[in-house]
Order: structure tokens, then sequence, then C-alpha cells
């Protein structure tokens, strides 16, 4: 493959990466859903270049799902949530940001060491591209585990999810019939986690995830 076509696939999917990281470290809300929707941007621009750079024009209409549902509806959605449940607070963590984002960086070298050495013989191009679509699940995976904000965690769960779609796309790509399955089906779980939202906003009066399992406790 030619060799610019290899150094600015990486560089947006290392653009992902730095994303993901971004968004581990942002401590409001709106904040976060800025940096999402920057996220759920550079998904786009990364699978509509692999389109381009292994001449799979099926990957155009993936580029278009993550820009039209990932970029525009869903970010729109969370705001309107936020702003209905009038979520204005600062977002906490478990363990504060500094250990958080150090957990990150672990994760992200963890990522590229068990993948490009786990595949000495795939091809470069796809080896290199699954190393920082791991990078980017398994941020996401930390985002949900760190986050005691439920709007947090969603961001964090869609997050991982365009790891995953990254992997497929740099992984030659996949059936058309995938891609439209898997976005609809975040669209159905974004629909449930925005009904559970306002549900536990209604029953608790916060989206805190620990005053939530406080409350249990107490009932038990």
């Amino acid at each position: 493959m030619n060799s610019f076509y290899f150094d600015v696939a990486h560089l947006l999917s290392g653009s992902l990466v730095l994303a993901s990281l971004m968004l581990l470290y942002q401590d409001r809300v709106y904040a976060l859903l800025h940096v999402f929707t920057l996220h759920a941007l550079v998904l786009s621009l990364s699978v509509a270049w692999q389109a381009f750079a292994q001449d799979a024009p099926h990957l155009y209409i993936t580029a278009a799902i993550a820009l039209v549902f990932k970029a525009i509806l869903i970010p729109v959605a969370l705001r309107r949530i936020v702003a209905q449940l009038r979520i204005h607070q600062i977002l906490e963590t478990v363990g504060g940001i500094g250990p958080t984002m150090l957990a990150g960086i672990s994760l992200v070298a963890l990522s590229l060491v068990v993948t490009l050495r786990t595949t000495p013989a795939g091809d470069r191009f796809s080896r290199e591209d699954l190393a920082f679509a791991l990078a980017v699940i398994l941020l996401g995976m930390l985002m949900i585990v760190t986050r005691r904000n439920a709007i947090s965690q969603v961001i964090g769960f869609m997050s991982l999810e365009n790891g995953l779609m990254l992997a497929a796309a740099g992984a030659k790509g996949m059936p058309l019939v995938v891609e439209i399955s898997v976005a609809f089906a975040v669209l159905i779980a974004f629909i449930v986690i925005g009904i559970f939202l306002f549900r536990i906003r209604e029953r608790f009066d916060t989206v805190d995830i620990l005053v939530v399992d406080r409350f249990r406790g107490e009932r038990r």
C-alpha cells in the first residue's frame, strides 16, 4: 500500500485514541459532549479514508452512518437529555482524573504491545489499525468503570462502540448489512438508555450511580 495512505490512516486512528484520552480528562457534562462529537467526527473521517485506501465503497456508507448518527443525532439528543434533566454539575471519577489518565495511557501501551506482538504475520496496515482500535475499546471500558455519572457512562459505551467500528473497518471492512445492523442496534440501545436515565432521575432526583447504589443498600 502507498505509504501516504498508510500514514494518513494511522494519523486518523491515532487521533481517535487521543480523542478517547480527552474524553477521560473531561470533568464537565457539556465539555464531555463536545469531545464525544469530535470523537465521532474523527471516526467517520477514519472510516472514509479506509474506504478510499482499501477501494471499498461500502465503507463510505459506514462513514456516513457514523457521521449522521454519532456526530450529529446522538450528541444533539444527549444535549437535550442533559438540559431536561438539568445535569450541569462536575462529573466525578473514581480515584480522580490523574490516576485515570495514567491508567488510560497504560492501556494504550498495552493494546499496542499485545496486538503487534500477537499478529507478526498479519498485514501491517490492519495490524496497527487494530492496535489503535483496541486502545479505543479499552479506554471506553475504563471510562465506564471510572465514571459515576450515568451520562458519562453512556458516552463511554458509545466510544467503545466507535472502537469496534474502527476495528471492523481496519480489518478490510465488513458486510454492509452488518454495518447497518450495528448502527440500528446502537440507536435502539441509546433510546433504551435515555428512557432509563429519565426514570432514574425521576425516582432518585440524580443520575449519580453511587447515590443509587447507596439507596439500594439502605433499602436492604
